[in-house]
């Protein structure tokens, strides 16, 4: 039996609540919608990093961000992919959009890469000139909208509602899927294919032309409370700071949530709702092309983002910290032909779940270091947890979470977050110090500082140098020399 296409399709920054057919009444979303019809929709899927750089790190490495060093913006562009490891297996791998390797143009893997990053990329993420998609606007006489909070002095205030200024074409989600259809279109080869696309939005600014923002002009939108004044006085204070932080920062991501009245919280979801459909609206031509080409119902189709957006929740924008706006994702998968055995699970699910998943579809092994469990049992009906906890790291934080509890530990610090999320599911009330939570608390720590040790000792191998298979000793297996793999089969491994 032929080998599947393996399409993976990842946004920038989508709430895991903006999908039309699974509840959001208030988006357009009819491609999404069409993938949720003919795929599996896993409703509690997280990321591992609770910005860009890491959790597009830790989901492509395989690895968490401890084991390779991707806490923050660093270099990651040296470390190794499982994509590398669908190309030793015989897969010409592709990579259309953002990837935000660091440094930029590394090939990570892939054999074909058109690289288009953040659509204010001042720094170009170490890369050398500008990226495809500055060059497609300067070849049209344009240049990268950069630096408009200084050339706009109402920037602020806008709450990043920015319609796009130029030709739909030129608009980097759309320059994204044009050329992704190109390259679908124009691709020869008898060897599967992995495609990455990775679209810009919607990521801020929320840009999307005119036409998609008046959809959204009057329609009602489901409530969102501001917090209450004293709701940053329970929680760490770095929550207070980022608030502070992106009121007066000499950057595109400037916006006055101190001062945000209801109408400017609107105003600012109206505008991300836009350009999140507008971003569907492309990834309809990439599904039109696939179709075209006979590759849709030959493919294994991964659709993700790599975080949420906190969208005016807790007072509070964008990402950075660790509330389920953040890290918890969209995740649907259309196996080939869309069938499909299950059409939602409702079980804990992480981004690094879809190494192992994509590598066990290709037929291709899991090399060791991988840290995630595959997704294809649940795919086939199964109903055995995966997982009981998922994991999220970002600079001097470290998430745990289970289904009913969630702690975040800052790291050198007495403070941290504990929710109970069944009775609190906005994580409004942090129970960290609350003396009725001390058992849960301590519980949770200890399960934390399990898997970090267990994470750390694994993965030492590849650490010295082993991309593929090692052992590991484990002490209470009956097998002194136990491989990797097998630790996991047998449940020792909490991932």
């Amino acid at each position: 039996m032929a080998r599947p296409h393996l399409i993976f399709i990842m946004t920038d920054q989508q709430r895991a609540d903006t999908i039309g057919a699974l509840g959001a009444a208030h988006m357009i979303t009819p491609n999404l919608d069409r993938l949720v019809r003919e795929g599996t929709a896993f409703t509690r899927a997280f990321c591992p990093g609770a910005t860009c750089v890491p959790s597009r790190a830790a989901t492509f490495t395989g690895m968490y961000p401890h084991n390779i060093g991707g806490q923050s913006f660093f270099n990651w562009g040296h470390q190794r992919t499982w994509v590398q490891d669908l190309a030793d297996a015989g897969y010409h791998c592709a990579s259309i959009g953002k990837m935000h390797f660091q440094p930029r143009d590394v090939p990570g893997g892939f054999h074909d890469r058109v690289v288009v990053e953040n659509p204010t990329s001042v720094d170009n993420w170490g890369g050398n000139g500008d990226d495809a998609w500055g060059r497609f606007l300067a070849h049209h006489g344009h240049a990268r909208p950069n630096h408009r909070h200084r050339s706009d002095p109402g920037w602020r205030d806008r709450f990043q509602d920015v319609p796009w200024h130029l030709d739909e074409r030129l608009h980097s989600d759309a320059f994204t899927a044009d050329a992704a259809c190109a390259w679908i279109r124009e691709h020869r080869g008898a060897e599967p294919v992995f495609l990455q696309v990775g679209f810009p939005g919607p990521h801020e600014p929320w840009d999307a032309p005119a036409r998609i923002r008046d959809l959204y002009r009057d329609c009602p939108l489901p409530p969102v409370a501001l917090p209450e004044p004293s709701e940053l006085d329970g929680k760490p204070p770095q929550h207070r700071a980022h608030q502070r932080f992106h009121a007066g920062v000499d950057h595109e991501s400037r916006i006055d949530l101190p001062g945000a009245t209801e109408r400017d919280i609107d105003r600012m979801r109206r505008a991300y709702f836009a350009k999140i459909t507008f971003v569907d609206e492309q990834i309809g031509k990439v599904l039109a092309a696939l179709e075209a080409k006979g590759w849709l119902d030959r493919s294994l189709l991964v659709f993700c983002s790599d975080h949420g957006e906190m969208l005016g929740e807790h007072g509070l924008a964008y990402k950075w910290l660790m509330y389920d706006s953040v890290v918890r994702v969209p995740l649907i998968v259309r196996q080939p032909g869309g069938q499909r055995r299950v059409s939602r699970v409702d079980q804990l699910a992480s981004l690094m779940d879809l190494g192992p998943t994509l590598l066990e579809a290709a037929g291709a092994p899991v090399p060791t270091r991988l840290e995630g469990r595959s997704l294809r049992p649940l795919l086939s009906g199964g109903t055995e947890p995966v997982r009981a906890r998922v994991y999220c790291e970002d600079n001097y934080m470290t998430m745990i979470r289970s289904d009913a509890h969630k702690l975040v530990y800052y790291a050198g610090q007495s403070y941290g977050e504990l929710y109970d999320l069944a009775a609190d599911p906005a994580e409004r009330n942090n129970r960290w110090s609350d003396p009725a939570f001390a058992a849960v608390r301590r519980q949770l720590e200890g399960d934390l500082l399990e898997w970090l040790t267990t994470s750390l000792y694994f993965n030492s191998g590849y650490r010295c140098g082993e991309a593929g298979d090692y052992r590991r000793r484990w002490p209470d297996s009956g097998d002194a020399d136990l491989h990797g793999r097998n630790h996991r089969s047998r449940g020792l491994h909490r991932t």
